[in-house]
């Protein structure tokens, strides 16, 4: 509950809960950004014993970035064979699921990446043309504005980006960091990571 109310502090616009992703993952609520675009809330789980991907959360203690996904232009098994023509070893793609609070089920598959270089390198995510999107029907009144991802060898993660088929800049500084900047009524809430 603290990421909603944070956003919702910042924003104006409360996310919806999106429902539980069994076995894997957090809760999460949705929040969209554009078209197809959204702000994924997570939070662990008290019903399931194990996170087995965003393993961090329960450390943190404040509302931060953990990552981002991308849904890229080829399909992933396309991605997947490039990745390891190259060299870049990942995982999947794997079908996953997860029951929305009203009864659907949203299907996907995803592709990650073996080193994300500490999340600033995306999932993959393909959604199944028969599967609504988050996007659709969550509260609205939010829209991204920027994303950026910042590193101290912005050509390394330049690299993996072009070999993913993705054109996003990337800002060289000191530390590793993702931002997002997200336009409501209320101005703009910064995001990092």
């Amino acid at each position: 509950m603290t990421g909603i109310k944070f956003v919702e502090q910042f924003t104006a616009v409360r996310a919806a809960f999106g429902g539980v992703h069994l076995g894997v993952e957090p809760i999460t609520p949705c929040l969209p950004l554009a078209p197809k675009c959204y702000l994924e809330i997570l939070a662990p789980d008290p019903q399931q014993n194990e996170l087995t991907w965003f393993r961090t959360l329960p450390q943190l203690t404040k509302p931060c970035l953990v990552g981002w996904m991308v849904h890229p232009s080829d399909s992933l098994v396309v991605v997947a064979d490039r990745l390891r023509k190259t060299g870049i070893a990942c995982d999947g793609p794997r079908e996953s699921s997860r029951q929305t609070p009203d009864g659907r089920t949203l299907r996907w598959k995803l592709l990650r990446l073996a080193d994300d270089r500490h999340g600033l390198l995306p999932i993959l995510i393909e959604w199944r043309v028969d599967s609504p999107h988050p996007a659709t029907d969550a509260p609205s009144g939010c829209r991204l504005v920027r994303f950026e991802i910042s590193g101290p060898q912005p050509s390394d993660l330049q690299q993996v980006l072009n070999v993913l088929g993705l054109d996003l800049p990337i800002v060289k500084s000191d530390r590793p960091q993702l931002r997002a900047s997200i336009e409501s009524s209320k101005g703009i809430l910064e995001l990092t990571s």
